[in-house]
């Protein structure tokens, strides 16, 4: 008896550890993915390609189609 909650608890404890692993990981990533990003918008001008767009919006909390060249310079500045 008692095998269920051996098994919840070594679950709970993998996923713990799989979340700091892959966090250390993901926080590599997204530092890549910000520069790149920023290259991408000093090299273009509206319209950019929708993975930017989204980028952009997720930064500035705005929806994209609200987006304006003066806030994607506010952003690089």
């Amino acid at each position: 008896m008692g095998a269920r909650r051996i098994r919840r608890e070594q679950r709970r404890e993998d996923m713990a550890e799989s979340r700091h692993r892959n966090g250390i990981r993901k926080a590599g990533e997204r530092a890549r993915r910000d520069a790149r990003m920023k290259e991408v918008l000093k090299n273009g001008k509206l319209p950019y390609a929708p993975a930017v767009m989204s980028w952009l919006s997720e930064q500035l909390g705005k929806r994209s189609r609200l987006i304006t060249q003066d806030d994607v310079h506010k952003l690089l500045t």
